[in-house]
């Protein structure tokens, strides 16, 4: 227990923010940490792909988000693509598997692995939610500027390749 405090207020102190907010990153957490786990799913038309805005930062990013409980992560990706963009989409290639920590994203108070997806758009229309406030598609080769703690533009790149090029092995760490 005062580990776990001496390490808030390290954190707190480094991030500079309340002391309350950095011990409110392990409330609840009990037994061994282990990586979160996120998904982003790649929609493709022709030379263009799915981007949202996130309200959090105001950069765009692929939809996505965490894996809940009770999920497959092709399912969560789905359903993450369905809520943030309004789309449909069905996963069709586990193209990525991402340690967050050996990529240039910032830094991150958890450890997290990324899952990305090749995803095929079977529907829907674009619309907004409680985390996007725009949804639209971009050419690949001119993105907008991204949620770096989300995603990076060689990762949107490289799904762009296993989307052209379905067998492609899936890429790790």
């Amino acid at each position: 227990m005062e580990l776990q405090r001496l390490a808030a207020a390290l954190l707190a102190g480094e991030l500079e923010i309340p002391l309350e907010r950095a011990e409110a990153f392990w409330s609840g957490e009990e037994g061994y940490a282990t990586p979160k786990v996120d998904v982003r799913g790649g929609v493709f038309t022709a030379d263009r792909v799915l981007l949202v805005r996130e309200r959090a930062d105001g950069r765009w990013t692929l939809p996505g988000g965490w894996v809940d409980v009770n999920d497959s992560p092709a399912e969560a990706v789905e359903r993450e693509i369905r809520e943030e963009s309004g789309y449909h989409a069905r996963a069709v290639k586990l193209a990525a598997l991402i340690d967050r920590r050996k990529h240039p994203h910032p830094p991150s108070v958890h450890h997290i692995y990324k899952l990305m997806f090749v995803c095929e758009l079977t529907g829907g229309d674009a619309a907004l939610s409680v985390e996007t406030d725009a949804v639209a598609f971009f050419p690949v080769n001119s993105l907008p500027e991204l949620s770096s703690g989300r995603v990076l533009a060689p990762q949107i790149e490289r799904l762009y390749q296993h989307h052209l090029h379905r067998d492609l092995p899936a890429d790790f760490d």
